[in-house]
């Protein structure tokens, strides 16, 4: 379906335009939130435009979703494309789940149609639960890499990727053969795809126990010859493996100074988990403008632990929401926001949804400097916009029409809410997930 010059889609319209308090709970949700009930929100050749309470008339290519919510596409800044494949795989921590399940399916994807087919299938997945863009590990093969590029690429979906480096601590297959062919690989899918479309590359360091620290200085190097490349790796996950970095690494502070010493750390830095961080830590992170990707089911199921989020505000450290598949355990960010809020929960912070609808929106897209692109329905963003049902089933639709404020309204959609309440998906004004061949209105909310 191409781009239509003239898209008006007709919805409650709901966006963030500036971060809310961790715990702002705000009825209507006040200077943070712009919410315009029944209005259309205008589209030209892709990109937002407006939006207005009128019928913008004939001229448009109209989508009428009255009495349904108007959502900016969610982005998920730490996912495994790979990892799909063992999603829901029962009973170890991180480093035995790694060993049992994920390298051996990670090996498959030295192999290209596999690499195709998985990527294929992961992109589609991503738009079915409402994610537009998203900060994807391949695997160590560089044709899992380049394939990952492709499917986002013929998709139009917003794309940060690269190779993953590890040169120790893995089996046979999932190892870089040297430094001059990881050099090279990385380099290859620079050329071929960083700045193409929507793409952009990653050095992807798997975590500091898989690389060599010499593999590290290759990838900091790396980053201060080309300065626009994103870094995305893990942090502090696990208290085994935060052990395991400190015999590795002995001459550094912390788990996170391994990397900083490597020249690994900065603005377009994404480090997924950082549960076992201490207050230098954080200070580090704030310092250098790296941000943290928080995955709350993930850590749940592979029993982590509980990642501090109001410590981590309170540092400075920007935070964003994170499926984790395979260990997370499902792709839906709405089911992400509602485990960040049972996490904190666990540590006496309850989360307002402003604060959870920012970290997966608006929130996401300024950590990773693409707030111009992305994360809002403000005029000069590109269209990537979902529609979703405020409620499903007898439970949900009498919940919803119970909510005596938007912000009532909105928790328990997050709450209650997972990929099927999705309608449809848009990825700069081109229609690329659609639930129901047919799809009436639904009712007001009363």
């Amino acid at each position: 379906m191409p781009v239509p010059d003239r898209l008006a889609i007709r919805g409650d319209l709901l966006d963030l335009v500036a971060a809310p308090a961790l715990t702002d709970a705000t009825p209507d949700g006040g200077a943070a939130v712009r919410f315009t009930p029944d209005h259309w929100l205008l589209v030209e050749r892709g990109r937002i435009v407006g939006r207005q309470a009128h019928d913008p008339g004939d001229a448009w290519q109209r989508e009428d979703h009255r009495g349904r919510l108007v959502l900016p596409g969610f982005i998920d800044t730490h996912v495994h494309m790979p990892q799909l494949d063992v999603i829901a795989s029962h009973g170890a921590d991180l480093l035995d789940w790694l060993d049992t399940y994920t390298f051996p399916a990670e090996r498959r994807y030295a192999d290209a149609e596999v690499s195709r087919v998985g990527a294929e299938a992961f992109a589609d997945a991503l738009l079915a639960h409402g994610t537009t863009a998203a900060a994807v590990f391949p695997t160590v093969h560089a044709v899992s890499a380049d394939a990952m590029a492709a499917a986002t690429h013929a998709r139009g979906m917003r794309c940060i990727t690269g190779k993953v480096l590890m040169d120790r601590n893995a089996p046979d297959g999932l190892r870089d053969a040297d430094a001059a062919s990881a050099d090279r690989e990385l380099r290859a899918g620079i050329a071929r795809w960083h700045g193409t479309g929507r793409q952009a590359q990653a050095v992807t360091v798997r975590f500091a126990p898989c690389s060599t620290p010499q593999q590290l200085a290759l990838a900091g190097r790396l980053m201060a010859e080309v300065p626009d490349l994103y870094m995305q790796t893990h942090v502090a996950e696990n208290r085994d493996e935060v052990r395991w970095v400190a015999e590795l690494f002995p001459d550094a502070r912390s788990y996170l100074d391994v990397y900083h010493r490597a020249g690994l750390l900065g603005p377009r830095a994404v480090l997924a988990h950082a549960i076992w961080l201490d207050d230098a830590d954080r200070a580090l992170l704030a310092e250098t403008g790296s941000q943290i990707a928080h995955c709350p089911t993930s850590n749940l199921f592979l029993g982590s632990g509980l990642m501090d989020w109001q410590a981590l505000q309170g540092a400075g450290a920007a935070v964003s929401l994170a499926s984790d598949v395979g260990g997370g355990t499902s792709l839906s960010m709405v089911r992400t926001m509602a485990a960040a809020y049972q996490v904190q929960a666990l540590q006496g912070v309850k989360l307002g949804a402003w604060a959870l609808l920012h970290a997966a929106t608006l929130g996401a897209a300024r950590a990773l400097r693409l707030d111009h692109e992305i994360g809002s329905l403000e005029p000069g963003c590109l269209a990537d916009v979902c529609v979703w049902d405020w409620a499903t089933g007898p439970v949900g639709r009498r919940r919803d029409a119970l909510a005596q404020t938007l912000h009532e309204r909105i928790f328990a959609w997050i709450t209650l809410s997972d990929e099927r309440h999705l309608v449809q998906t848009w990825v700069a004004g081109r229609e690329r997930h659609r639930r129901d061949a047919t799809m009436p209105p639904r009712e007001e909310h009363r």
